[in-house]
């Protein structure tokens, strides 16, 4: 498991550089012909990292419900971040992580509700999975907020 642990902090710190080399104006910017802007691809990947593991798992959620309700799936931006909420999301990247890696480690996963993928129809069984699967999913999102970051 050091590997995916390992994989997701690289991940969350190119998501981070973005973060720290644009305004809240960029980070905010919604592109003609998208429907989203690069500080909710950051969003939900947080979002989504904790409703596969600890959702999925049955253990309490470790961000602010907001959090979830702004950048779960099937959200869009709906207003201007202001600099404090940019600043929430900057600081949750690398705290789930951490707590994450933790919690893993103190063997807290005792049980999964099995899962499928809704874009490939794959099947998560176990935290493991989700994990995993998270990376990718968060892979995903680098590159579409990396697109982003050539459309503003």
């Amino acid at each position: 498991m050091l590997y995916d642990f390992d994989i997701c902090q690289k991940n969350r710190q190119l998501l981070h550089n973005l973060m720290e080399k644009l305004s809240p104006e960029q980070l905010n910017k919604i592109p003609e012909g998208y429907n989203n802007n690069i500080l909710w691809n950051i969003g939900h990947s947080i979002a989504t990292q904790q409703l596969l593991v600890y959702g999925l798992s049955g253990e309490d959620i470790q961000v602010p419900k907001h959090i979830i309700d702004l950048y779960r799936k099937g959200t869009k931006p709906e207003k201007f971040a202001t600099l404090k909420e940019i600043e929430e999301i900057k600081s949750l990247l690398f705290s789930t992580i951490t707590q994450l890696e933790k919690d893993y480690n103190n063997g807290i996963f005792t049980s999964f509700k099995t899962y499928t993928l809704s874009t490939s129809k794959g099947i998560l069984h176990k935290v493991e999975d989700a994990i995993a699967f998270n990376n990718f999913h968060e892979g995903l999102h680098l590159g579409y907020a990396m697109a982003l970051v050539k459309a503003i």
